[in-house]
């Protein structure tokens, strides 16, 4: 899928910057920083039904630790 992304000049100078330095392009510098994006969001949600569940299951158990 193609999609255009809109840029500040001062974004684009810096991606163009930090691509060059990290020796890639920027298209292939904003894929990145989309995956990675992606991956701490899905991480986040397993670590929040995984909290959860354990919240659940040791209800009891926190509740006291709370008194």
């Amino acid at each position: 899928m193609a999609m255009t992304l809109r840029l500040t000049d001062e974004e684009q100078d810096a991606l163009r910057m930090r691509a060059a330095l990290d020796g890639t392009s920027m298209q292939e510098a904003v894929r990145r920083a989309v995956r990675e994006y992606v991956a701490r969001a899905e991480h986040r949600d397993r670590v929040a039904a995984a909290a959860d569940v354990i919240m659940q299951r040791h209800a009891d158990a926190l509740r006291r630790l709370g008194e």
